[in-house]
């Protein structure tokens, strides 16, 4: 079994569950080392004093917050320290919220919830099962590793995952990050073109479905330039729809996918008549064993 990242007690109201937190996500890179171009040097980076050029000793370095013109406000190592959140135990729900409610845009990391005490395995499953009862997620704060993180806690078939957030200002306002938002909202044929192509669309969320297609690909070039061969991915690029071939598009791309539907539902053919299968079954092993015999005579020879 997997080792915790974090042990404590899930609290909300006099009620306290022993948990262990771990990690319910991981992902599948290729690994590089960087080399000089040419050679089979590998490339270090130092910590260097840009004034002096000289290599600086770790136990050297403070952090500085930059205030602008040229300024930085210099921070010890023991300064931070001292206001660390303590080391803490306890997930605390402070109340519980609508799943529905939270905007996917807070999510940041996934984590599984597991009983940490096999005597206390009936109360994690009667936290798991109300959750997931009155599809609501419990909003909690914990430490972990010196820093505070906001959570949710919820439940998914017989397992409590945790996710941690972002906090709300963390997440950057889009009015200000893009300039060109749209402000006219879409209407008529258009739009009715548009909704028509996304129920032409949809489906069952089925995530096996899905592949990591670029990892495969570096995989497949790392192996093939190991082999002293050379390989070349060509994919074209895009083009951009004007809107005078907005409507031909989607009404070609319903048509499309309304195809692509009913050819993925529609049955299998009904098999032949079943004494002519039977007849045409036999002649097919009157073929295949003279094949036989000729392929017998021929390895004899």
């Amino acid at each position: 079994m997997a080792r915790s990242i974090w042990s404590g007690y899930i609290n909300f109201g006099l009620v306290s569950v022993p948990v262990g937190l771990y990690s319910a996500t991981e992902e599948h890179e290729v690994d590089f080392h960087q080399f000089q171009k040419g050679t089979s040097d590998r490339i270090r980076y130092k910590r260097v004093n840009e004034r002096t050029g000289r290599e600086v000793d770790y136990e050297k370095i403070v952090k500085g917050h930059d205030i602008g013109g040229g300024e930085y406000v210099i921070i010890e190592p023991d300064e931070l320290d001292n206001i660390a959140p303590g080391k803490s135990r306890s997930l605390e729900i402070s109340t519980f919220v609508d799943l529905d409610e939270i905007d996917p845009i807070y999510y940041q990391k996934s984590y599984y919830l597991g009983p940490k005490d096999g005597d206390n395995a009936s109360s994690y499953a009667l936290m798991r099962d109300a959750l997931k009862k009155t599809n609501r997620a419990g909003i909690a704060k914990f430490v972990m590793r010196g820093k505070e993180y906001l959570a949710t806690i919820r439940a998914q078939d017989k397992v409590l995952v945790l996710e941690t957030m972002f906090f709300a200002d963390e997440i950057r306002d889009p009015a200000k990050e893009l300039d060109d938002l749209p402000a006219k909202s879409s209407a008529g044929k258009q739009l009715s073109m548009a909704a028509d192509l996304i129920e032409a669309m949809s489906g069952e969320w089925k995530p096996s479905a899905y592949k990591d297609t670029y990892t495969e690909r570096v995989k497949k070039l790392v192996e093939t330039k190991r082999k002293g061969k050379e390989v070349v991915f060509t994919e074209e690029e895009p083009e951009a729809t004007t809107p005078t071939d907005l409507v031909s598009a989607l009404r070609a791309s319903v048509e499309a996918a309304r195809k692509s539907r009913t050819t993925k539902k529609s049955p299998a053919k009904s098999p032949a008549k079943k004494t002519t299968a039977k007849k045409t079954a036999k002649k097919s092993a009157a073929k295949k064993t003279t094949a036989k015999k000729a392929s017998t005579r021929k390895k004899a020879a």
